[in-house]
């Protein structure tokens, strides 16, 4: 490597050629420490800083702390790989939280334990001046000119609207920017790319049903992020032909390299270039290399045949930190992102390339979901519910007046109950005798 043109020495005086034998020196050193790689990947972050598309550090705040905030200092948290001090080493401008709940609460309590973690994402997001909630692109935009972290919410989930237009849109109210159609678990409407639940599992349609497809369009018409990852190859197929915004997989990677279920084929990945969509590449160690170990090698290799199947301008990174259990050696926080760069850098991936794929890429995403939803603008929302037969809820109250011959004695209204009380209706009628016969 030249790192420039010695002119001749008749045109340097002594100082100048002084100059000259400094900087060959820390060129070479450079060249020979390695630390070049290492200085560009820090430099290039610091004029693009990442977007992370997955992380679920509130679901931590619940587990370790059941969201009490009031007992953490989130500078700095132990037993997480996420705090306000390693997102600003790591390069982390925008953080996409994920609002997670488990699978067993589907048929049960499952929009309350939503909103509970939507509140903990909003409260670190606002309670900490290093944060900013986020809620479009001009304020994503706004947040890095201020130099603060920026908080999108992401629900992981479908079980988490119940099925449920109207509970969608008040989570697009209370700042929800994306979705993904299911995690780990089918839902009424969507299929997931796990067995481990048994959650409608013989259903004729197994992709994507009707109201699958009306959860789709009002999502589009919301201007909320349509995410892929988690759901099955069919699931994702129908949501791209059915889309009419680019879609995201927030955290998956490429299944020719890891031949996980979670990761994405070769055939799919040429389906979300159709989309102008983008796949944002998990750092999950049984993703990476389907083992339990992994490196940072074995990371690139993803970015690298993703970029050889749909270009670098469709891939970012979600590496879903405090989700997953387990990451590559190197790769144990989110402080340590720039030593994926670091490594591309070293593959020959441009500068330019890498500013895509650390932000660029979803920033024009997000810019076009937002587009689709300023045409949509006159489209009224939708009023579309999903069958009973398809839905199968127990908890699901009927709304009905109740049978009054099903209520407990006592719960009836006080006339009512007097009216259909045998001992007064016998009094009533031999007072009414009494005064025709006497």
């Amino acid at each position: 490597m030249m790192c420039f043109r010695k002119p001749p020495p008749d045109a340097l005086g002594s100082l100048g050629m002084q100059l000259l034998r400094a900087l060959l020196v820390l060129c070479v050193c450079r060249l020979i420490s390695g630390y070049s790689e290492k200085e560009r990947a820090h430099d290039l972050m610091f004029k693009f800083p990442l977007i992370d598309g997955h992380n679920d550090l509130a679901l931590q705040l619940r587990i370790l702390h059941n969201n009490r905030l009031s007992q953490i200092d989130l500078h700095n948290v132990s037993k997480v790989a996420t705090d306000i001090s390693r997102l600003q080493a790591g390069h982390v401008q925008t953080q996409m939280f994920a609002v997670y709940v488990l699978c067993g609460a589907q048929e049960k309590d499952a929009v309350r334990l939503t909103l509970e973690q939507i509140d903990v994402v909003r409260r670190m997001c606002t309670e900490y001046q290093d944060f900013e909630l986020v809620m479009s692109v001009q304020e994503l935009r706004d947040t890095e000119m201020r130099h603060k972290i920026a908080c999108l919410i992401s629900i992981e989930g479908g079980h988490s609207i119940d099925s449920s237009l109207p509970a969608l849109r008040m989570f697009y109210q209370l700042g929800v920017r994306s979705m993904a159609l299911t995690h780990t678990c089918n839902t009424p409407w969507a299929e997931s790319s796990s067995k481990i639940y048994n959650f409608f599992q013989n259903r004729q349609n197994t992709s994507l049903t009707q109201f699958g497809k009306a959860v789709v369009e009002e999502m589009n018409r919301l201007g909320m992020i349509v995410d892929l990852s988690h759901t099955s190859w069919d699931t994702a197929l129908a949501v791209l032909k059915h889309s009419k915004a680019p879609v995201i997989f927030s955290h998956s990677s490429s299944f020719s390299i890891c031949n996980h279920s979670r990761n994405v084929p070769d055939w799919l990945l040429r389906e979300l270039k159709k989309n102008q969509g983008m796949i944002m590449v998990n750092l999950h160690t049984h993703f990476i290399s389907c083992r339990n170990d992994a490196n940072i090698s074995h990371v690139a290799d993803h970015f690298d045949h993703i970029k050889k199947i749909i270009g670098a301008e469709s891939i970012g990174i979600g590496g879903d930190f405090d989700g997953a259990t387990s990451f590559p050696k190197g790769l144990e926080d989110v402080s340590k992102y720039p030593a994926v760069i670091q490594e591309l850098l070293k593959r020959n991936w441009t500068e330019d390339e890498l500013a895509d794929v650390l932000r660029r890429n979803f920033l024009r995403v997000f810019e076009e979901v937002e587009r689709v939803r300023d045409q949509l603008h006159l489209s009224r929302p939708s009023e579309i519910q999903i069958p009973m037969e398809e839905l199968q809820n127990p908890c699901r109250l009927v709304l009905r007046p109740p049978d009054p011959r099903g209520v407990p004695s006592g719960q009836t209204h006080s006339s009512t109950a007097e009216l259909r009380s045998p001992g007064l209706l016998i009094l009533a009628l031999f007072l009414l005798l009494s005064r025709i016969l006497f």
